[in-house]
């Protein structure tokens, strides 16, 4: 197996970005976006896919959330479509569904190439610390449009912060499942021979 990690910066106007990944890392996490609650999902992202991941940004937050978790979702989104490469070996398909106290979260992922984001929720609270809620919906789905990925999400529960982490904690680990390699796959698993 070839070596699957990324290194991404990106830097506009409103946010300045490192983001490193290794998919078939240990979980180890090293983040700072100077939102505590979004640094936490972040590590879960790590912890609950095992993989390696640094995240620096300086972004805009004078302004609000919106800059710095939209872009990170891109650079991340960049950063796991340039550590897949051709894609070789992997299970591609996968779903989780994850529960927080009363909170449930499911993710269906297809690393497809063909980005779509479909979601079906509402979170119970406005915000989770410095967090805009909402946000935990514009993620993934900049995460898929620049991953390459086909993803369906969906979350139920009455308390915000367990809401968003379940989710997070969802996409994790269908992330982990589909970029997997399978032992008995030596091709791009696609009729058309690449995704």
């Amino acid at each position: 197996m070839t070596d699957r990690t990324a290194a991404v910066t990106r830097e506009t106007a409103e946010t300045e970005i490192e983001v490193t990944v290794d998919v078939d890392g240990d979980g180890d996490s090293t983040v700072d976006t100077g939102i505590g609650f979004f640094d936490h999902m972040l590590d879960s992202l790590a912890k609950h896919g095992l993989f390696d991941l640094t995240v620096d940004c300086d972004g805009d937050l004078e302004v609000d959330d919106h800059h710095t978790v939209e872009d990170v979702a891109i650079t991340l989104g960049e950063a796991f479509d340039e550590a897949l490469g051709d894609k070789r070996g992997i299970r591609r398909y996968a779903d989780r569904k994850v529960p927080l106290d009363e909170a449930v979260a499911e993710v269906v992922v297809d690393v497809s190439g063909r980005p779509f984001f479909e979601f079906d929720g509402t979170f119970a609270q406005e915000t989770v610390g410095e967090f805009t809620s909402h946000m935990a919906q514009h993620f993934p789905r900049s995460l898929a449009t620049n991953a390459g990925l086909t993803l369906h999400a969906s979350v139920t529960g009455e308390n915000a912060h367990h809401q968003v982490e379940a989710l997070f904690k969802a996409l994790a680990r269908a992330l982990d499942d589909a970029t997997r390699i399978d032992e008995r796959r030596s091709d791009t698993p696609s009729t058309k021979g690449e995704l």
